[in-house]
């Protein structure tokens, strides 16, 4: 098969980006496919979660400068590889101001994708530069969004950017869905946001996934024991959830394993 590229967006902070593509890329490895996990967000929060030292290892930023080819800077872990990215990557804004800027991140993968079946792309919390690369990388958008207001108000701002991408750089850029994380179907105000989003995500010609990732202690657990949720806790409601989103998004070419069911 192709290699999938997904971007894992959204410009409000703290709605689950980082877990959820975290929490993709070990699923999908487990089922058996090659992956790679590239974060542009300089709290370099994906490699962070799945246990590399971010500080010591090259990261995102040396390909960018090219000071160094990808190969150089992707580290192998038990999750699938990782080019990671670290603070050093918050210069990119300023330092990174030359025509075609916004194919830095394209150029690069163009160098390692057929390796791959999946690359999962962490994006910051902002529309910048970064964003834009990964955008302007991706075949698809996955929003997630947590049920607030706030987060709702994230989703729809991103819809002048990936217009924008879609008229000048990426032609083909689709949004795979928005994700509900956080949710409780008992409560009242859950119940509205989902309304709401999904009529952003008709604006977006997309849908709201069907799949909801309820909340657990152990989302936030999981990060400071170097793994994702899916590996730190199995058997917990979001990462049975994350399975499920799997599911929707690669189950037909990489189902899951027997022992999953």
């Amino acid at each position: 098969m192709s290699t999938t590229v997904i971007a894992i967006t959204n410009q409000k902070g703290g709605v689950g980006k980082t877990t959820t593509a975290a929490a993709l890329l070990s699923s999908l490895h487990r089922r058996g496919a090659r992956v790679l996990g590239v974060d542009l967000d300089p709290q370099g929060s994906l490699g962070f979660s799945l246990g590399l030292d971010i500080e010591g290892c090259t990261t995102v930023y040396e390909v960018f400068r090219g000071e160094v080819e990808p190969d150089q800077a992707i580290t192998q872990t038990e999750h699938g590889d990782i080019l990671p990215s670290n603070i050093l990557l918050s210069a990119a804004e300023v330092e990174f101001n030359r025509p075609g800027r916004e194919f830095l991140l394209r150029t690069a993968l163009s160098k390692v994708r057929e390796r791959y079946d999946f690359i999962i792309i962490d994006t910051p919390p902002a529309l910048n530069v970064l964003t834009v690369n990964a955008y302007v990388a991706t075949d698809g958008l996955i929003i997630p969004m947590s049920p607030e207001v706030l987060s709702l108000l994230g989703v729809s701002q991103i819809k002048e950017t990936i217009e924008s991408v879609r008229g000048y750089y990426n032609a083909h850029l689709r949004v795979l869905g928005i994700l509900l994380n956080r949710f409780n179907p008992r409560l009242n105000l859950n119940r509205e946001i989902l309304e709401l989003a999904e009529q952003i995500a008709g604006q977006l010609e997309t849908r709201v996934f069907q799949t909801r990732i309820r909340t657990s202690v152990s989302v936030a657990e999981a990060p400071a024991h170097g793994l994702s949720v899916v590996d730190y806790a199995p058997r917990s409601k979001p990462a049975l959830d994350f399975e499920d989103l799997c599911d929707e998004v690669a189950g037909a070419a990489f189902p899951r394993q027997k022992e999953e069911n």
